[in-house]
């Protein structure tokens, strides 16, 4: 059951927010053979925190894990 975080940066609308989950779904089942009911989509993150739970932790020390790395340091 995959469950996606997408840690995004405050400011978004409701609408982009609801379209890019629509997005991650397709792909998700395109790619991974799951339906639709087996996919799941949340946001999170603040500005205040994004430093201390998204780039450090995601970013600089997981290099392993990061499949796409951003062009932006902190």
């Amino acid at each position: 059951m995959p469950h996606v975080i997408v840690k995004l940066w405050p400011g978004k609308s409701e609408q982009q927010k609801e379209k890019l989950a629509e997005r991650i779904t397709k792909d998700v089942m395109e790619v991974l053979h799951y339906g639709d009911e087996s996919v799941s989509v949340t946001f999170e993150i603040s500005a205040e925190d994004w430093a201390e739970r998204v780039y450090r932790p995601d970013v600089v020390n997981a290099p392993g894990k990061l499949y796409k790395k951003p062009g932006y340091r902190m």
